[in-house]
């Protein structure tokens, strides 16, 4: 693979399903969510998502702890569950989400190569030092769209990097959500798209240096080695 980011000082990562699976607290609940953890899991994605952008529309920010609650509480209702010692518990997993494997064996080598490693996320602090700590993680900066006051992909969001790491071109921004892939290649990173999954880009601006299945792939782009 050609080392197409070997000029990049500094890794920038999404977190919530780029670092973390989202999926891994109502997998920790399946007794008492049953055939209904999966779909509840889906949902509530999708909803705490839709929320940030409807209310970054809206002029309305809440954190994001919020926001995943209100979208919890909607999965749930949407699949006639009232539970509230349940919807607590999901919560508090949430703070302890699981990290992908391929996750600390590539921060240490980008840690021993010299090269920083960040977060910027829609996660409020409490949530993401909460889940980096869980996980055993090190990373050198955690930057939460709160110091923005909006959420992804809103331009100030990613200058946030910027301005904490220096100039957008230098950055390499990872993400498995390719709408803040592009969200952060139109603000000029260098963005490779993590397709866990094999789904289909969004089709919006901003393009891609790369893209890869797993981030066992991005130490041949850096030219880590």
């Amino acid at each position: 693979m050609v080392a197409l980011l070997a000029h990049c000082r500094a890794v920038v990562f999404d977190a919530y399903g780029t670092l973390f699976d989202v999926h891994s607290a109502t997998a920790k609940e399946t007794a008492a969510l049953g055939a209904k953890a999966e779909p509840v899991s889906l949902l509530w994605r999708q909803k705490q998502l839709e929320y940030t952008w409807l209310r970054s529309l809206m002029g309305q920010h809440v954190d994001f702890w919020r926001v995943t609650r209100d979208g919890l509480d909607y999965a749930l209702a949407a699949h006639g569950i009232e539970d509230a010692a349940l919807a607590e518990r999901l919560m508090q997993l949430y703070l302890r989400l699981d990290a992908y494997a391929d996750v600390a064996p590539l921060l240490a080598r980008l840690k021993a190569a010299g090269r920083r490693a960040a977060i910027l996320t829609n996660g409020s602090p409490k949530m993401i030092e909460a889940a980096v700590k869980s996980s055993g993680l090190v990373l050198d900066d955690l930057l939460s769209v709160e110091s923005a006051g909006i959420y992804k992909p809103h331009p100030s969001v990613y200058r946030l990097a910027v301005d904490r790491l220096g100039p957008a071109g230098e950055l390499c921004f990872v993400s498995t959500n390719s709408w803040d892939a592009r969200g952060a290649a139109a603000c000029g990173l260098e963005v490779v798209w993590l397709d866990r999954w094999g789904r289909m880009a969004d089709r919006l601006p901003g393009s891609f240096a790369a893209t890869i299945k797993s981030l066992d792939e991005l130490p041949a782009l850096l030219q880590l080695d």
